[in-house]
């Protein structure tokens, strides 16, 4: 009887501050701290390449340029003709110098900025939402929906980009709008293949099956699961397209193709200045390195997040 006593006191007396402590932990937030410490993680990760920085901030410097363009410069003073002072070198007045209308160079190339970056960014964006869908799908379901959506993506990645481009662009019509509906649907097999082959990475995983096992919808894990835990190799192959679609789209332009004189896009100014190259050449200078400054800054951006987002690497 005195044993069962002594006992009862033991465990009257035993306390346990850990379960206590438990009550305590909001299990929502358990999620939303791992993701912030995987994007402190990937951060640190491309602050050490030091050529990612400087590619981030020109590329930063360049788009609220873009942005704010209208606020540093008047888009009519990009328009604004005077032949009197027509093919001018730099000057005080004219930081870049003019053209063969008289237009002031840096003027037209800040603007031209707009035009370039919504047509690189947009058809990659659009390229990314339907190729996503597509790959995914392809990926998650497999089977006879993946053969047909594969079959399709080869065909078109048979033909050759920029003749592919060229024929939408012919068949639609030469204007911003078609520009960006060629070159999403050229872009649109090579994103489904990319994010096919990442969904397949992940779709075998724990935690798919158990949402499977769960009764959720397809879509719902789609979205919810795979492709943001797929985000990675998207968000390179993105980057570093968006370097390619602009030199494209000035390609297109430079052939007349695209967006069409007066507009200050950088391939058309291009176009303009060719015939005057021998004696004038800043007309194709500049625009031509305000396309391959940008260009260059996203592909440094790219290869930056491609280290920092590979799971291989430790801090």
């Amino acid at each position: 009887m005195s044993n069962n006593r002594e006992e009862n006191k033991m465990q009257k007396e035993v306390h346990i501050p850990e379960m206590e402590s438990l009550d305590e932990i909001n299990l929502d937030e358990i999620p939303k701290m791992t993701r912030g410490s995987q994007l402190k993680a990937v951060w640190k990760r491309f602050c050490r390449n030091r050529l990612a920085v400087v590619g981030l901030v020109i590329f930063s410097i360049i788009l609220l340029t873009a942005i704010f363009a209208g606020v540093f410069v008047p888009y009519e003073k990009a328009l604004e003709q005077n032949i009197a002072i027509r093919n001018q070198t730099s000057s005080a007045e004219h930081w870049l110098g003019t053209d063969n209308y008289g237009r002031d160079i840096f003027f037209r190339i800040i603007h031209g900025a707009r035009y370039s970056l919504l047509t690189g960014m947009g058809a990659v964006a659009v390229g990314i939402i339907c190729g996503g869908i597509l790959g995914a799908l392809a990926g998650f379901r497999g089977g006879l929906l993946d053969t047909i959506i594969m079959r399709c993506t080869d065909t078109l990645l048979c033909i050759p980009f920029m003749l592919l481009v060229l024929a939408l662009v012919a068949a639609l019509g030469t204007s911003l709008t078609n520009v960006l509906i060629a070159l999403m649907l050229a872009m649109l097999p090579t994103y489904a293949r990319v994010i096919r082959s990442a969904v397949l990475t992940v779709v075998d995983a724990d935690y798919i099956e158990a949402s499977r096992s769960c009764g959720a919808k397809i879509w719902r894990i789609i979205f919810k699961h795979v492709i943001p835990n797929a985000v990675g190799p998207i968000i390179v192959q993105a980057t570093m397209t968006v370097g390619t679609m602009i030199i494209w789209a000035a390609g297109i332009s430079f052939l007349g193709m695209g967006i069409q004189p007066p507009t200050p896009e950088w391939g058309a100014m291009l176009s303009e200045g060719k015939n005057f190259i021998t004696t004038t050449p800043h007309l194709v200078l500049y625009p031509g390195l305000a396309i391959a400054i940008t260009a260059f800054s996203l592909n440094l951006m790219g290869d930056g997040l491609r280290d920092a987002l590979d799971p291989r690497l430790k801090d």
